[in-house]
């Protein structure tokens, strides 16, 4: 095993054991942390329970199951599309969004500030590591919208290129399950 290989499986380790606390302190299972976080960061394209089946490889069964804890717990709440009839959007309330605060997300990102330099050059290496992993695994990428191939900017604002619908500001710096690099590279 390379020094590269161990300290990833140690870190990821580690995180794993934040996350297992984190869920533990609120009468949580890791999967229930794990869920909180993605919704978080999901896009109107990506906050459907489909998209978390994806996004962390599990079936729909669990996906129901932890929606259900999530929501009979009041962390989040489901909303019907407006256009799409059976589709159920997922919302944090507030007491998710508070569940997730001093989380082991916070900590990372303080570790990471602390060496800004290293942490520009350490993102471009482990997009590029996902990128081959998600390729050897057959997953979906997920992105960012704005540095999707599909992402319009135009005078009138931002569009997708794929559904052609407006994109919010706050649309665009979410992860996305429709995105497509626009490089040869996946993340």
């Amino acid at each position: 095993m390379s020094q590269t290989t161990f300290l990833l499986e140690r870190l990821g380790a580690l995180i794993q054991q934040s996350v297992r606390d984190d869920a533990a302190r609120h009468g949580l299972l890791p999967i229930h942390i794990q869920v909180l976080h993605y919704l978080m960061r999901a896009n109107r394209y990506s906050d459907l329970p489909i998209a978390i089946a994806e996004y962390f490889g599990i079936t729909r069964g669990t996906v129901s199951q932890t929606l259900a804890v999530l929501e009979r717990k009041g962390l989040l709440t489901k909303e019907p599309d407006a256009h799409h009839g059976k589709r159920l959007h997922l919302r944090l309330t507030p007491a998710g969004e508070s569940v997730l605060s001093a989380s082991w997300v916070e900590h990372v990102e303080e570790a990471l500030c602390e060496r800004a330099i290293e942490a520009a050059a350490l993102e471009s290496s482990l997009r590029n590591l996902l990128s081959a992993m998600q390729r050897v695994n057959g997953q979906r990428a997920f992105g960012l919208c704005w540095q999707c191939a599909h992402f319009l900017d135009e005078k009138s604002g931002a569009r997708c290129g794929l559904t052609h619908e407006p994109l919010a500001t706050e649309q665009t710096v979410r992860i996305c399950r429709e995105w497509t690099a626009a490089t040869s590279e996946c993340v």
